[in-house]
Protein backbone atom coordinates (compact mmCIF):
# COMPACT_ATOMS: atom_id res chain seq x y z
CA UNK A 1 0.00 0.00 0.00
CA UNK A 2 0.58 3.91 -0.23
CA UNK A 3 3.01 5.21 2.60
CA UNK A 4 1.26 7.37 5.14
CA UNK A 5 1.90 10.79 3.39
CA UNK A 6 0.34 9.57 0.36
CA UNK A 7 -3.13 9.30 1.31
CA UNK A 8 -4.37 12.99 0.96
CA UNK A 9 -3.04 12.93 -2.29
CA UNK A 10 -4.86 10.29 -3.63
CA UNK A 11 -8.15 11.23 -2.46
CA UNK A 12 -7.22 14.33 -4.13
CA UNK A 13 -6.28 12.91 -6.97
CA UNK A 14 -9.66 11.12 -7.44
CA UNK A 15 -11.55 14.30 -6.82
CA UNK A 16 -9.58 15.89 -9.36
CA UNK A 17 -10.13 13.31 -11.99
CA UNK A 18 -13.64 13.17 -10.91
CA UNK A 19 -14.11 16.48 -12.32
CA UNK A 20 -12.18 15.58 -15.60
CA UNK A 21 -8.48 17.45 -14.21
CA UNK A 22 -6.59 16.12 -16.69
CA UNK A 23 -6.67 18.18 -19.96
CA UNK A 24 -10.42 17.95 -20.07
CA UNK A 25 -13.13 15.40 -20.62
CA UNK A 26 -11.90 14.06 -23.94
CA UNK A 27 -11.05 10.54 -22.54
CA UNK A 28 -13.75 9.22 -20.07
CA UNK A 29 -12.39 6.46 -17.27
CA UNK A 30 -13.19 3.14 -17.78
CA UNK A 31 -14.04 1.04 -14.80
CA UNK A 32 -10.93 -0.66 -13.03
CA UNK A 33 -10.64 -4.23 -13.76
CA UNK A 34 -9.28 -6.86 -11.47
CA UNK A 35 -6.71 -8.29 -12.15
CA UNK A 36 -5.02 -5.19 -14.33
CA UNK A 37 -4.77 -6.39 -17.94
CA UNK A 38 -1.51 -7.26 -18.96
CA UNK A 39 0.33 -8.31 -21.88
CA UNK A 40 3.70 -9.70 -22.18
CA UNK A 41 6.28 -9.63 -25.01
CA UNK A 42 9.36 -11.25 -24.68
CA UNK A 43 12.68 -10.50 -25.43
CA UNK A 44 14.24 -12.40 -28.30
CA UNK A 45 17.13 -12.39 -27.29
CA UNK A 46 16.69 -16.11 -26.94
CA UNK A 47 17.75 -16.97 -22.76
CA UNK A 48 15.27 -16.13 -20.74
CA UNK A 49 15.09 -12.22 -19.26
CA UNK A 50 15.90 -11.45 -15.97
CA UNK A 51 14.68 -7.83 -16.16
CA UNK A 52 11.08 -7.10 -17.12
CA UNK A 53 10.05 -3.66 -18.51
CA UNK A 54 6.38 -2.07 -17.33
CA UNK A 55 5.36 0.12 -19.57
CA UNK A 56 2.21 2.71 -18.25
CA UNK A 57 0.35 4.46 -21.46
CA UNK A 58 -0.87 7.83 -21.44
CA UNK A 59 -4.67 8.69 -20.61
CA UNK A 60 -6.93 7.37 -23.89
CA UNK A 61 -3.81 5.22 -24.92
CA UNK A 62 -4.98 1.59 -25.63
CA UNK A 63 -1.82 -1.12 -25.22
CA UNK A 64 -2.25 -1.77 -29.03
CA UNK A 65 -1.28 1.74 -29.99
CA UNK A 66 1.67 1.06 -27.85
CA UNK A 67 2.81 -1.64 -29.91
CA UNK A 68 1.35 0.09 -33.79
CA UNK A 69 3.52 3.10 -32.71
CA UNK A 70 6.47 0.98 -32.33
CA UNK A 71 7.66 1.11 -28.95
CA UNK A 72 8.30 -2.44 -27.39
CA UNK A 73 9.75 -3.01 -31.01
CA UNK A 74 12.71 -0.37 -30.07
CA UNK A 75 13.28 -1.93 -27.18
CA UNK A 76 14.31 -5.27 -29.36
CA UNK A 77 15.55 -3.32 -32.34
CA UNK A 78 18.00 -1.73 -29.35
CA UNK A 79 19.39 -5.47 -28.35
CA UNK A 80 17.73 -5.14 -24.85
CA UNK A 81 17.65 -8.55 -22.97
CA UNK A 82 14.24 -7.48 -21.04
CA UNK A 83 10.49 -8.53 -21.72
CA UNK A 84 7.97 -5.81 -22.27
CA UNK A 85 5.09 -5.58 -20.33
CA UNK A 86 2.13 -3.49 -21.43
CA UNK A 87 0.21 -2.25 -18.96
CA UNK A 88 -3.65 -1.41 -19.36
CA UNK A 89 -3.15 1.29 -16.24
CA UNK A 90 -6.07 3.39 -17.47
CA UNK A 91 -7.62 6.93 -16.08
CA UNK A 92 -10.16 4.60 -14.07
CA UNK A 93 -7.18 3.38 -11.64
CA UNK A 94 -6.34 6.90 -11.04
CA UNK A 95 -9.70 8.11 -10.39
CA UNK A 96 -10.78 5.21 -7.79
CA UNK A 97 -7.30 5.23 -6.32
CA UNK A 98 -6.40 1.56 -7.03
CA UNK A 99 -3.67 2.13 -9.34
CA UNK A 100 -0.55 1.58 -7.26
CA UNK A 101 -1.97 -1.60 -5.54
CA UNK A 102 -3.13 -2.68 -8.38
CA UNK A 103 0.38 -2.35 -9.87
CA UNK A 104 2.17 -4.34 -6.59
CA UNK A 105 0.17 -6.99 -7.06
CA UNK A 106 -0.40 -7.33 -10.73
CA UNK A 107 2.17 -6.25 -12.28
CA UNK A 108 5.09 -6.00 -9.42
CA UNK A 109 4.85 -8.97 -7.42
CA UNK A 110 4.03 -11.18 -9.98
CA UNK A 111 7.27 -10.25 -11.82
CA UNK A 112 8.83 -11.05 -8.63
CA UNK A 113 7.56 -14.45 -7.95
CA UNK A 114 8.59 -15.28 -12.07
CA UNK A 115 12.04 -14.66 -11.02
CA UNK A 116 12.70 -11.27 -12.65
CA UNK A 117 15.81 -9.65 -10.69
CA UNK A 118 15.36 -6.20 -12.02
CA UNK A 119 12.09 -4.01 -12.78
CA UNK A 120 12.04 -0.77 -14.67
CA UNK A 121 8.47 1.27 -14.95
CA UNK A 122 8.58 3.25 -18.42
CA UNK A 123 5.37 5.58 -18.82
CA UNK A 124 3.97 8.21 -21.10
CA UNK A 125 2.00 11.50 -20.06
CA UNK A 126 -0.65 10.10 -17.50
CA UNK A 127 1.77 6.86 -17.47
CA UNK A 128 4.59 8.93 -16.25
CA UNK A 129 2.37 10.27 -13.35
CA UNK A 130 1.71 6.56 -12.31
CA UNK A 131 5.80 6.06 -12.92
CA UNK A 132 6.92 8.33 -10.60
CA UNK A 133 4.13 8.05 -7.96
CA UNK A 134 4.99 4.26 -7.53
CA UNK A 135 8.61 4.60 -7.59
CA UNK A 136 8.30 7.25 -5.06
CA UNK A 137 6.04 5.43 -2.87
CA UNK A 138 7.70 1.55 -3.62
CA UNK A 139 11.52 2.59 -4.51
CA UNK A 140 13.00 -0.61 -2.99
CA UNK A 141 10.72 -2.37 -5.97
CA UNK A 142 11.98 -0.16 -8.83
CA UNK A 143 15.40 -0.47 -10.41
CA UNK A 144 14.71 2.52 -12.86
CA UNK A 145 11.80 4.94 -14.32
CA UNK A 146 11.49 6.44 -18.08
CA UNK A 147 9.09 8.92 -18.78
CA UNK A 148 8.05 10.65 -21.88
CA UNK A 149 6.32 13.79 -20.96
CA UNK A 150 4.61 13.08 -17.62
CA UNK A 151 1.64 14.88 -16.44
CA UNK A 152 2.69 16.66 -13.38
CA UNK A 153 -0.77 18.85 -13.13
CA UNK A 154 -1.19 22.88 -13.84
CA UNK A 155 1.75 24.85 -14.49
CA UNK A 156 0.95 26.73 -11.80
CA UNK A 157 2.20 24.17 -9.73
CA UNK A 158 5.34 23.93 -11.53
CA UNK A 159 5.89 27.72 -11.70
CA UNK A 160 5.56 27.97 -8.09
CA UNK A 161 8.36 25.25 -7.87
CA UNK A 162 10.25 27.35 -9.48
CA UNK A 163 10.11 29.93 -7.68
CA UNK A 164 10.98 28.59 -4.09
CA UNK A 165 14.37 27.62 -6.71
CA UNK A 166 13.78 24.44 -7.95
CA UNK A 167 13.11 20.59 -6.28
CA UNK A 168 15.79 20.90 -3.57
CA UNK A 169 14.10 23.87 -2.14
CA UNK A 170 10.44 23.88 -2.55
CA UNK A 171 8.24 22.70 0.66
CA UNK A 172 4.72 21.01 -0.54
CA UNK A 173 1.78 22.43 1.40
CA UNK A 174 0.81 20.52 4.19
CA UNK A 175 -2.95 18.60 3.75
CA UNK A 176 -5.46 21.42 5.16
CA UNK A 177 -8.77 20.07 6.04
CA UNK A 178 -11.86 21.98 3.23
CA UNK A 179 -12.06 22.28 -0.49
CA UNK A 180 -9.05 20.38 -2.46
CA UNK A 181 -6.61 22.53 -3.36
CA UNK A 182 -7.04 23.71 -7.66
CA UNK A 183 -4.53 21.43 -8.49
CA UNK A 184 -4.34 18.61 -6.50
CA UNK A 185 -2.69 16.20 -8.78
CA UNK A 186 -0.08 18.66 -9.38
CA UNK A 187 1.07 18.73 -5.68
CA UNK A 188 1.10 14.66 -5.61
CA UNK A 189 3.03 14.81 -8.68
CA UNK A 190 5.61 17.21 -7.49
CA UNK A 191 5.90 15.55 -3.99
CA UNK A 192 6.69 12.40 -5.25
CA UNK A 193 9.04 13.81 -8.15
CA UNK A 194 10.69 15.64 -5.10
CA UNK A 195 10.74 12.04 -2.89
CA UNK A 196 12.53 10.73 -5.77
CA UNK A 197 15.45 13.12 -6.78
CA UNK A 198 16.32 14.18 -3.63
CA UNK A 199 19.22 12.08 -1.33
CA UNK A 200 17.94 9.36 0.80
CA UNK A 201 20.14 8.45 3.68
CA UNK A 202 17.65 5.48 4.32
CA UNK A 203 17.31 3.45 0.96
CA UNK A 204 18.49 4.47 -2.89
CA UNK A 205 16.07 5.95 -5.09
CA UNK A 206 15.50 4.25 -8.55
CA UNK A 207 16.93 6.72 -11.59
CA UNK A 208 14.51 8.93 -13.25
CA UNK A 209 15.41 9.43 -17.19
CA UNK A 210 12.83 11.96 -19.03
CA UNK A 211 11.84 13.16 -22.26
CA UNK A 212 9.40 15.45 -23.93
CA UNK A 213 8.89 17.74 -26.93
CA UNK A 214 10.03 21.25 -26.99
CA UNK A 215 6.74 22.63 -28.28
CA UNK A 216 4.70 20.04 -25.32
CA UNK A 217 2.46 22.38 -23.72
CA UNK A 218 3.36 21.09 -20.73
CA UNK A 219 7.19 21.49 -21.47
CA UNK A 220 7.62 24.34 -18.33
CA UNK A 221 6.76 21.57 -16.31
CA UNK A 222 9.02 19.21 -17.76
CA UNK A 223 12.05 21.92 -17.93
CA UNK A 224 11.22 22.15 -13.76
CA UNK A 225 11.96 18.54 -13.21
CA UNK A 226 14.83 18.38 -15.75
CA UNK A 227 16.74 20.75 -13.63
CA UNK A 228 16.50 18.64 -10.55
CA UNK A 229 18.25 15.79 -13.04
CA UNK A 230 21.40 14.91 -14.25
CA UNK A 231 22.25 16.13 -17.50
CA UNK A 232 23.01 13.09 -19.04
CA UNK A 233 18.93 11.76 -17.89
CA UNK A 234 17.65 14.46 -19.41
CA UNK A 235 16.43 14.17 -23.27
CA UNK A 236 14.53 17.06 -25.64
CA UNK A 237 13.36 16.62 -29.42
CA UNK A 238 11.53 19.36 -31.78
CA UNK A 239 7.71 18.61 -31.07
CA UNK A 240 4.66 18.66 -28.70
CA UNK A 241 2.35 16.13 -26.56
CA UNK A 242 2.55 13.64 -29.69
CA UNK A 243 3.72 10.52 -30.56
CA UNK A 244 6.20 12.24 -33.60
CA UNK A 245 8.83 13.06 -30.92
CA UNK A 246 8.37 10.62 -28.25
CA UNK A 247 9.22 7.29 -30.44
CA UNK A 248 12.88 9.26 -31.06
CA UNK A 249 13.03 10.19 -27.36
CA UNK A 250 12.24 6.45 -26.65
CA UNK A 251 15.07 4.84 -28.30
CA UNK A 252 17.41 7.48 -26.96
CA UNK A 253 16.54 7.20 -23.24
CA UNK A 254 16.83 2.91 -23.73
CA UNK A 255 20.43 3.77 -25.12
CA UNK A 256 21.41 5.49 -22.11
CA UNK A 257 19.62 3.67 -19.15
CA UNK A 258 22.00 1.17 -19.45
CA UNK A 259 19.41 -1.65 -19.57
CA UNK A 260 21.55 -5.31 -20.39
CA UNK A 261 22.05 -6.26 -23.88
CA UNK A 262 21.68 -9.59 -25.93
CA UNK A 263 25.05 -11.51 -26.38
CA UNK A 264 26.14 -10.67 -29.41
CA UNK A 265 24.24 -7.20 -29.86
CA UNK A 266 26.20 -4.30 -31.32
CA UNK A 267 27.35 -1.86 -29.06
Amino acid sequence: MPRRRHVAGWAAIAAALAACGLSGCAYLPREAAVPMPTRLIRSPCGAPAQVLLVMLPGRGMSLDELEQQGFPAAVFAAGLAVDVLLVDAHAGYYKDRSILERLRLDVIAPARAAGKTSIWLAGISLGGLGALLYADAHPGDIDGVLVLAPYLGELDTAAAVARAGGLSQWRAPEAMPGPLPDDAIGLQAWRSAQGLVRPAASAPRPPVFLGWGLSDRFAPAEQVLAEALPKARVFTAPGGHDWDPWLGLWRRMLAASGLPRCPGAPA
